[in-house]
């Protein structure tokens, strides 16, 4: 029933929630806050839901909706989507904007305030840590309940299972587990599992000493317990032995001998010049029934710890780079030998920009590949700019400016999608990435003509523009322009724990 948007007197209209007034709506929109007495005392209303978002041009990547509506929100969620007007408690007026469903990130690694902030401002409602992972997970998620802006979320780490079951005095990163260790891994992993972690990640490229034995047996734990795989794969680049078509395929192999879902992550900078033949691999195992997927972010630059076992030796000669591809994250410096060894021993965040365009374009344009940021915490304001811009830059360079993807295209790979990569083992992602009623109410609104990130290499802690507007969980938390202060509806995102 849509209820009209008209005062009423008592017994006129049954409607489910009435609200005695005097009432006052506040009006936001880009002249800012505007208060509106709306009747007399003693008269009750029609339906007058929490928020209305008015205007705006609706995107909807699941019904494929493209039209100006009305979304109206009840108790954080879309209770209703119309034409015409409603009654509502605050009014946020889209008119000139794309209303789509708020970006869900499976990989963000800045799971603190700061990267949240700017991961809001760049669209993002939902950032979940599913590469690196934690450990203890019930920790982690109490530490974060009642403090968080956009919703959160963890698998458990394999890395970290991994150091705690084979001691402090041991080499995690490049021993190989005993048998005994590897029942440990799995006991931990599992334990993870059942205080609600969203799957299991690994780092593979980051412990070398993980046999494929140990990889295969916390597979088929996997596919007990309904949870998806989510991996960095050992190798990159087109090396004949570990290189990256190696590690798809022991991924694809896991998965078919188990039964068990994977998701790879980050294919550009794995792939590096291999992606396509990648991507071919994987849209094979998919065609043949095999639960594999995999993302993307939209640079021509990686970042991680230069202490790595990436940066092993070789490294120059598997990423096919050197040693100016390499940028010291806290001076912006280029390395030489001299400095990547200096460095190295003290340890560090870097970047490399070893990514063909070609690389981010082939993966971005496949019909089949999520949008994820791998953003990564800032430190002293320095970082990947991945973890500020990633959403915007995918709607201002690849859709409007070099039109990758269409519109609707983009915003599947950013809402839809990643929602569906979950939502069989987490039933919370079946209401999130969608605009329809029923629907958690986390909404981005962006301007697609100036849709742009501002993060660079050089300033990478600015945030997106031409994205005013944020609901999550049915709160306003960036409005015009500005995050909200002390505001914090991000919910937890857990399997449910029997």
């Amino acid at each position: 029933m849509r209820y009209r948007n008209t005062w009423m007197t008592r017994g006129e209209q049954g409607c489910p929630r009435r609200r005695a007034v005097p009432h006052v709506r506040r009006v936001l929109g880009g002249a800012g806050l505007v208060l509106m007495a709306l009747a007399a005392p003693g008269v009750v209303v029609a339906q007058i839901y929490d928020l209305a978002v008015v205007g705006g041009r609706v995107m909807d990547p699941e019904s494929g909706l493209d039209a100006i509506r009305t979304v109206a929100i009840a108790d954080g969620q879309i209770a209703a989507l119309v034409e015409g007007s409603v009654d509502a408690s605050e009014i946020v007026d889209a008119s000139g904007l794309v209303v789509a469903p708020g970006f869900v990130d499976l990989h963000a690694h800045g799971q603190d305030l700061f990267s949240a902030t700017l991961q809001v401002q760049d669209g993002v409602t939902t950032a979940l840590e599913l590469e690196g992972g934690a450990w203890p997970v019930a920790d982690w998620y109490t530490q974060r309940e009642g403090h968080a802006i956009i919703h959160f979320g963890a698998s458990v780490s394999h890395g970290s299972v991994r150091r705690a079951a084979m001691g402090v005095d041991a080499d995690s990163r490049y021993q190989p587990a005993s048998t005994d260790e590897v029942q440990e891994i799995r006991r931990l992993v599992e334990r993870g599992v059942d205080e609600g972690a969203l799957g299991i990640g690994y780092g593979l490229a980051y412990y070398p000493g993980s046999s494929r034995d140990e990889i295969f047996r916390l597979f088929e734990l996997a596919q007990t317990h309904d949870v998806v795989n989510f991996v960095h794969i050992r190798g990159a680049g087109r090396q004949l032995s570990l290189g990256s078509v190696d590690g798809v395929q022991e991924m694809i192999a896991a998965a078919a001998s188990s039964g068990a879902a994977v998701h790879i992550v980050h294919i550009g900078s794995s792939g590096l010049t291999s992606v396509e033949t990648l991507l071919d691999m994987i849209d094979g195992a998919q065609s043949r029934g095999l639960d594999v997927t995999t993302e993307v972010y939209p640079y021509t630059a990686a970042s991680t710890g230069i202490g790595a076992a990436i940066f092993d030796p070789g490294w120059r000669e598997q990423l096919g780079a050197d040693f100016g591809d390499i940028e010291w994250v806290e001076t912006g410096e280029r390395l030489t030998a001299e400095t990547f060894a200096m460095r190295r021993q003290e340890g560090g965040v870097i970047i490399a920009h070893i990514i063909p365009e070609e690389t981010v374009e082939t993966a971005l344009a496949d019909p089949a590949v999520i949008v994820a940021s791998d953003g990564v915490p800032f430190v002293n304001g320095r970082a990947h700019p991945r973890g500020a811009g990633t959403f915007a830059r995918v709607l201002g360079r690849y859709v409007r400016e070099r039109g990758t993807l269409t519109l609707m295209e983009a915003l599947g790979k950013m809402t839809l999608m990643p929602a569906r990569r979950l939502e069989a083992w987490v039933p919370q992602m079946r209401t999130k990435g969608r605009i329809r009623v029923g629907a958690d109410a986390d909404l981005t609104m962006f301007d697609p003509e100036t849709v742009i990130d501002r993060a660079t290499f050089a300033e990478p802690a600015q945030p997106s523009v031409g994205i005013p507007n944020v609901v999550v969980a049915g709160t306003v938390v960036v409005r015009d322009g500005a995050v909200v202060d002390g505001v914090f509806p991000g919910q937890p995102i857990r399997r449910d724990l029997d």
